[in-house]
């Protein structure tokens, strides 16, 4: 019984830290499903970088980015799951898909538990088309 206390303790740890890390991911999920910036803005580091490849590899501030382009309106059409999450100390990664219509974005999140609060320091994504491999 003993050996069992002491494995339960650090397990629920990281039990606590992966739900924490899978509200965050909500904040951007949610945030962005409902076009709530100040929702989304709860998921992100104030210093966050976005990376992806579109005609020409781009680097951007992700809160600025998402500041100008999301507009208050109606509730988007799509999907969202989170595919994993793997939490290591205070630092954790995670999948996750929005899928649209027509096609799908996979983002790859890194987050870093900041003065106790987890948040999402970069971003990197691709753009997949529905029929796409």
């Amino acid at each position: 019984m003993v050996l069992f206390i002491t494995c339960a303790g650090p397990l629920s740890a990281q039990d606590s830290d992966y739900s924490l890390v899978e509200k965050t991911l909500n904040y951007y999920l949610d945030g962005g499903t409902n076009n709530d910036f100040s929702t989304l803005k709860k998921a992100f580091h104030n210093t966050a970088i976005m990376r992806f490849v579109g005609a020409e590899y781009k680097e951007v501030n992700a809160l600025e980015f998402f500041e100008k382009g999301m507009k208050p309106g109606p509730k988007q059409d799509r999907k969202t799951r989170i595919v994993y999450i793997n939490v290591t100390g205070n630092a954790a990664s995670a999948k996750l898909e929005i899928e649209y219509p027509t096609f799908s974005f996979i983002d790859y999140m890194h987050l870093l538990k900041i003065e106790g609060e987890w948040k999402i320091v970069s971003k990197i994504f691709y753009r997949k088309v529905r029929d796409e491999k």
